[in-house]
């Protein structure tokens, strides 16, 4: 099957992004895990937990940044990480940065906008709420919007982890991805599809809050109910008219959906085995992969820690439980 014009166009854009984040991004490790440290093949961990804010979102931030005019003021929507890289970026490239959050965003996501100096504004409790609301403060030319996902810059900017991975490993069979808006997914996927086509994109949905897959299935966006979730990073809806549900569609091979249970016992396993400390949406990716571990076996698999911005009483409960 031939790669439709959007996803042959990112990995072109990705090596562009790389260029202007130079000094600003880190290139992040990409560690075997300690559950298979002798293994040829077995399992590693991109680690994005260890990129400054904390999380892959300041890719995509600085991408989308670092093309734009400094005149405008720059407004976006997050559920916390994506508000985070917005600040990190706009600290570089000099833009008056406002973030509308979730009522319900974490006192530690919140508190780093807040120390960067960005304007905040706390809208409703759902994340699809609060960028409608930025989208419509931005209508009227007041500010530029910054899309946390629906935006092929931003998309391009994501992009950049499947270069990284590209030079890090020699083969990589399936890499795993936890899915929210779909940026991270459709941009890392478009550059791992055109330039390694034998690797399978394991998309990681919350069974909280699937929005990505639910529209995926349908071919279309369609409304979902949202429920609390430790990945609270992927949590909310998707955009009408979304760039990124195409390319998902495209580039995606295997959806696994995991349970609040599952997401806990990933961030248990992480803490103890692999010494690392990680947010829920990132602990996603790791649930996927021990929900069906038997099948990946004998296989190199990635799977993306895509940040560590946790919120210290949700996840506290969870690596104190006793070992079972």
């Amino acid at each position: 099957m031939t790669a439709s014009k959007a996803v042959l166009s990112i990995p072109a854009e990705s090596v562009k992004a790389r260029e202007r984040m130079q000094g600003v991004v880190l290139e992040t490790p990409c560690l075997r895990s300690r559950a298979q440290p002798a293994a040829e093949s077995g399992l590693m961990l991109k680690c994005e937990n260890f990129q400054h804010t904390g999380s892959f979102k300041l890719r995509g931030a600085m991408s989308k940044l670092s093309t734009l005019s400094t005149d405008v003021p720059v407004i976006t929507a997050s559920s916390g990480n994506h508000g985070i890289a917005c600040c990190h970026a706009a600290m570089t490239t000099g833009h008056e940065l406002t973030v509308v959050l979730p009522e319900n965003v974490t006192k530690a996501k919140l508190a780093l906008i807040e120390g960067y100096g960005a304007r905040t504004i706390l809208h409703s409790r759902d994340a699809s709420l609060c960028e409608f609301h930025a989208k419509s403060l931005a209508a009227d030319g007041s500010y530029f919007y910054v899309s946390p996902y629906n935006d092929p810059t931003v998309m391009a900017g994501q992009g950049t982890i499947g270069l990284e991975l590209l030079e890090q490993l020699p083969r990589i069979d399936n890499v795993f991805i936890s899915m929210g808006g779909g940026g991270l997914i459709s941009g890392i996927g478009s550059v791992l599809k055109t330039h390694s086509p034998q690797t399978q994109i394991v998309g990681v949905s919350a069974t909280n809050s699937a929005a990505l897959a639910a529209c995926m299935e349908a071919g279309r966006i369609v409304e979902t109910e949202h429920f609390d979730t430790l990945a609270d990073g992927v949590a909310g809806g998707v955009d009408e008219n979304s760039a990124t549900l195409p390319i998902s569609i495209e580039v995606i091979d295997r959806v696994i959906h995991c349970s609040e249970d599952e997401i806990g016992a990933a961030l248990y396993r992480l803490a103890w085995t692999d010494k690392m400390v990680v947010e829920g949406a990132a602990a996603l990716a790791y649930a996927a992969y021990l929900s069906d571990e038997a099948s990946f076996a004998g296989q190199t698999n990635v799977v993306l820690l895509c940040g560590a911005n946790f919120d210290h009483a949700k996840i506290a409960p969870i690596l104190t439980r006793a070992r079972v």
